[in-house]
């Protein structure tokens, strides 16, 4: 029997794109999704699916014993704007998701396992520019404060138990196929969607609030190259900075203007602007483009290109 991957939290914005990629590579039958409710229709639809609560040991064993699942991509998580209004459960979801899979590979149920971390990692007192990938991590919102505990348990799990858990370090993702969700960074997708359908923009960040960033294609590209490469090659067993872009509001909505150039943006700063100056202007990635030969395809204006033509696209369908 073919061993099978599955893929929890499969309905989120990096899930989706996830479960669809490996389905064109392996199989849509060997690729088995799963979220707490079908809320992804598309997906739900286009293959194997099941209904899992990760925070479930037994429901996700059950899952694996019944399809002969080897490799776990855990990419349910509570996102940082969203944490901060349900930190309990943030923690709740966050944490005892990835010990219920770190747990099923120390007990060899499964043989590999892919977790995200982020730039949450990070926070007032690290440095802001090209952070490194070692350096002082004092995370301020409870997202990244599980991020930050997730790496040393991944750490802790291969040096111990020699678990063969693999991870990056997330920037803000901007997709055109899934709406934003619940993430500070989200709003460098919400701005195409209103730059398209309203012309104008109501940011809740200040102009020139720089971020790293990264298009769906290249953090679907990176998680398959990390989880391909040989388990040599993947030194860090925390998890590995991964960069792209960074830029601005004020940046992107002039990049946008150069195609919709009646389109306006206004600032108006909310409780994610402290969670935003916590975090990096820029990531330092050398270690990720080393071991296991990481690079990025899209710049601003490559990204900025395939978010409105896409989304072009759907307004006039």
């Amino acid at each position: 029997m073919v061993s099978k991957i599955l893929i929890i939290g499969a309905c989120g914005q990096i899930g989706s794109e996830l479960a669809y990629q490996l389905r064109a590579e392996l199989g849509t039958e060997n690729v088995i999704a799963s979220d707490i409710t079908e809320s992804n229709m598309a997906l739900v639809k286009s293959g194997p699916f099941e209904t899992i609560d990760a925070r479930s040991l037994g429901e996700i064993e059950a899952c694996i014993q019944k399809h002969n699942v080897d490799t776990v991509y855990l990419m349910a998580a509570l996102l940082s704007a969203t944490g901060e209004k349900y930190p309990e459960k943030a923690w709740d979801l966050n944490m005892n998701s990835l010990l219920n899979v770190l747990n099923l590979a120390k007990d060899k149920i499964i043989s590999k396992v892919f977790w995200p971390s982020s730039i949450a990692v990070f926070g007032p007192t690290s440095p802001k520019t090209n952070t490194p990938q070692r350096t002082i991590m004092e995370p301020s919102t409870v997202y990244g404060i599980t991020k930050q505990v997730g790496e040393r348990w991944c750490e802790y799990y291969f040096n111990n138990y020699g678990v063969d858990v693999r991870s990056i370090r997330y920037p803000g993702i901007i997709s055109w196929k899934t709406l934003p969700g619940g993430g500070t960074t989200d709003y460098a997708i919400d701005i195409f969607h209103k730059a398209i359908n309203e012309g104008h923009y109501d940011c809740f960040l200040t102009e020139d609030t720089a971020l790293p960033m990264m298009f769906m294609e290249d953090a679907v590209k990176a998680t398959l190259d990390i989880m391909n490469a040989d388990a040599d090659a993947v030194k860090i067993r925390s998890s590995y900075n991964l960069s792209a872009i960074s830029f601005t509001p004020k940046q992107l909505a002039s990049e946008i203007a150069k195609q919709i150039p009646d389109f306006t943006i206004s600032y108006n700063p909310d409780f994610r602007q402290k969670i935003a100056n916590s975090w990096p202007n820029s990531i330092d990635d050398a270690d990720a483009r080393q071991d296991w030969n990481w690079k990025h395809s899209y710049d601003l204006v490559a990204m900025t290109n395939e978010m409105l033509l896409q989304l072009g696209k759907q307004a006039v369908s």
